[in-house]
């Protein structure tokens, strides 16, 4: 792909690789812990052959925004930036932390598997919600809908009652309090940018005992981005996030079933403007 820029696997000499998730390669040096994000994509839980321009920096550079932008509201992992050569902008060095196994999810529309829950039982999570709702449609106040985290495959969406039993009551409560506070904030200010900030998932670990924000914050691989002109409940909304990756590989019919296929060029140019398009709209800067 010509005059772009993509990265699908990292290389760092003299640091451990700890790990290869779907996008980020995670390195160890001592107390710490470098967190590259790449450029892979995955969508239907395989990683595609193809990568997207410049989708790692977009992610990074999003999360370093959110975070500064919260930072009166929760601690975070973050160390610093001066990252090794050739990661400059896709890297961060972070505090490692005690993850708690859980995928904390805040919704203000009803969309994607909130949707599909709410179709099937009139609830998402066990939360009963009000009938004749649409497709896309503001709920009346946002809701703490978590799932378990999976290493592979899809996050399992659980309810509150089952996070109380694994994690305990207290922890639960606080986790839920703060990701409902950190959404709305967010979501508020996305609004006078021009972008609803459907959904988002967050992960918090524990540093020192203390509940910090961790790994990736309000981007468009861990939210549903939508414009805000072009909203219209009753129907899936046009997105700034992997949604159109989805709609392309629907549209050739693929099994869903591996070698997750390549994709076109165009397809892959164009959700890198959609990232890069979601940065510039919240951030108020270029990538």
């Amino acid at each position: 792909m010509e005059n772009y820029n993509v990265m699908l696997e990292s290389s760092v000499p003299g640091l451990k690789l700890r790990g290869r998730g779907k996008v980020r390669d995670i390195y160890e040096d001592g107390g710490r812990l470098l967190i590259v994000a790449t450029d892979r994509i995955s969508a239907f839980d395989y990683i595609l052959a193809t990568g997207i321009p410049d989708k790692g920096r977009v992610l990074t550079q999003m999360t370093l925004f959110w975070l500064d932008f919260l930072r009166d509201m929760v601690p975070n992992h973050l160390l610093s930036t001066e990252v090794p050569a050739g990661l400059e902008g896709r890297a961060m060095w972070v505090r490692r932390a005690e993850m708690i196994e859980i995928e904390c999810v805040a919704r203000g529309y009803i969309s994607g598997s909130g949707w599909k829950d709410y179709q099937r039982t009139g609830a998402i999570c066990g939360i009963p919600l009000a009938s004749g709702l649409r497709e896309s449609g503001q709920l009346g106040e946002p809701i703490f809908t978590p799932a378990t985290k999976a290493t592979s495959g899809h996050d399992e969406n659980i309810s509150f009652e089952d996070v109380s039993a694994r994690i305990g009551a207290d922890l639960a409560a606080k986790l839920r309090d703060l990701t409902l506070a950190i959404y709305r904030r967010a979501a508020d200010y996305a609004l006078t940018r021009g972008i609803i900030i459907a959904d988002t998932k967050f992960e918090f670990g524990l540093i020192d005992g203390r509940i910090a924000l961790c790994d990736e914050v309000l981007t468009p691989d861990s939210s549903r981005f939508w414009p805000r002109e072009t909203y219209s409940p009753g129907g899936a909304q046009p997105s700034y996030d992997k949604q159109y990756v989805r709609d392309y590989l629907e549209s050739i019919h693929w099994n869903k079933q591996p070698p997750a296929p390549a994709l076109p060029d165009e397809v892959a140019r164009r959700t890198s403007e959609k990232y890069r398009e979601a940065y510039r709209a919240l951030s108020g800067k270029n990538l």
